[in-house]
C-alpha cells in the first residue's frame, strides 16, 4: 500500500515571479493523484493538467486488471489457454517487471494477483491461517510462469487461474509517462504524486529545488527530514494504519510473494530513483527483505537510496542518504 506522506514544500510568491504554480486535485486509477506544473497564466496551466489527466487515463485503460476489456484483463482470462497479442508498451511494461523480479528475487511480482487473500485486516481474523492454507494461497504465483514472446508481441500466464495485476508499479509508470509527456511539451517543472508515488523535474518558480517532507509513520503530524528532489521519483510504502495482531504477533498487509507470509519489522520504505516506476516497486519489495537485507540490496544499486523505519522507530538509511532532522 502505497500512503500519501509526502508533504511538498513549495515556497515562492506568485507575483514576483514570471512563471507560476498551478495545481489539480483529482481521483485517478481510483487514487488521489496531486498534479503541479509551472506555467505563464492559469489557462496554459490547466491545459498541462488535463495533458498529464489524459495519459494517465490512457495508461489505466492499458494496465487495468479491472476493466474486462483492458488488453490485461485478457491476459488474465487466457491464463493456461493461450498467448495474449498486446502493445509494445503493455509488453515492455510486463518485461521490465519481470526483470525486477529477477533482481529482487521475487520480493515483487506482478503474478501476486493471483494469490488467495486469505489475510484479514478488517478485524475479523481471530487466528493464523494454517501452514498449508498459506501454502496453497501462492501455488498460481510465480513470475517464472509468465511466458513472454517478443517477435510476436504475446504474453502467456502458464497456469490456469493465474493473474497479473500492476497494483505495485502502475501509479508510478503513470507518473513518469505522464512526466516525460508535460517536459516533451515544454513545461519547465512540476510535480506528479500518485498517492505518494512522486516523479519530479525542474525547479519552482523562485528556482530553489523542490523539497518532500518524509513524515514519522508512528506521528504522521511530524516531519523529521525535508529533503531537496531534483528531476527525481520518492515513493513509499508502508504498513503502519493496516495490519492485524495475532497472539501478540504483528503482520502487516504487505505479503511476501513467495511465501505468503505478512512482513514483519519495517513499517515503512522511502525509495528515491530516477524512475517513479522502479521505486514504486522496490518500496513494497524492501518490506519482505527485511531491513539489513533491504539495506545491503539497495546499497547496491546504481542511482536508488532508501529510508526504512522498522516497528521500533529505528531509522535505517542507505549509504548516500543525508537526512536533516527537524521538529516540525
Amino acid at each position: 500500500m502505497k500512503n500519501f506522506w509526502f508533504l511538498v514544500l513549495i515556497a515562492m510568491s506568485t507575483t514576483t515571479w514570471a512563471q507560476q504554480k498551478f495545481d489539480s486535485t483529482l481521483t485517478l486509477m481510483g487514487s488521489k493523484f496531486d498534479i503541479t506544473v509551472i506555467a505563464n497564466s492559469e489557462e496554459e496551466g490547466s491545459q498541462y493538467i488535463d495533458l498529464a489527466i489524459a495519459e494517465i487515463e490512457r495508461i489505466e485503460r492499458l494496465i487495468s486488471s479491472w476493466d474486462p476489456n483492458s488488453q490485461t484483463s485478457n491476459i488474465n482470462r487466457n491464463a493456461g489457454k493461450a498467448p495474449v497479442k498486446v502493445d509494445k508498451e503493455l509488453f515492455d511494461l510486463i518485461e521490465r517487471s519481470i526483470k525486477i523480479s529477477n533482481l529482487t528475487a521475487g520480493a515483487f511480482d506482478i503474478s501476486y494477483a493471483s494469490m488467495d487473500r486469505i489475510w484479514k485486516f478488517d478485524g475479523s481474523m481471530m487466528g493464523k491461517p494454517d501452514a498449508e492454507v498459506i501454502k496453497k494461497s501462492v501455488e498460481k504465483v510465480g513470475y517464472e510462469n509468465i511466458i513472454l514472446n517478443r517477435e510476436k508481441s504475446t504474453v502467456f500466464l502458464k497456469k490456469q487461474g493465474m493473474k497479473i495485476g500492476f497494483g505495485a508499479i502502475g501509479k508510478g509508470y503513470a507518473a513518469d509517462k505522464a512526466k516525460l509527456l508535460l517536459i516533451e511539451k515544454g513545461v519547465k517543472g512540476g510535480i506528479i504524486n500518485a498517492s505518494g508515488d512522486l516523479n519530479t523535474w525542474g525547479k519552482q518558480p523562485n528556482g530553489e529545488p523542490w523539497m518532500v517532507g518524509i513524515t514519522n509513520p508512528l506521528n504522521k503530524n511530524k516531519v523529521f527530514s525535508w529533503m531537496p528532489v531534483d528531476n527525481q521519483a520518492v515513493v513509499t510504502s508502508g504498513n503502519y494504519e493496516k495490519y492485524v495482531l495475532l497472539d501478540g504477533q504483528r503482520y502487516s498487509h504487505i505479503i511476501d510473494p513467495r511465501t505468503g507470509m505478512p512482513s514483519k519489522g519495517i513499517v515503512s520504505a522511502t525509495v528515491f530513483a530516477k524512475q517513479a516506476e522502479l521505486a514504486d516497486a522496490l518500496a513494497t519489495s524492501l518490506f519482505v527483505m527485511g531491513a539489513e537485507v533491504a539495506l545491503d540490496f539497495t546499497n547496491q544499486l546504481n542511482g536508488v537510496e532508501c529510508i526504512l523505519i522498522d516497528d521500533q522507530n529505528k531509522i535505517y538509511t542507505s549509504d548516500n542518504i543525508d537526512l536533516n532532522k527537524t521538529s516540525e
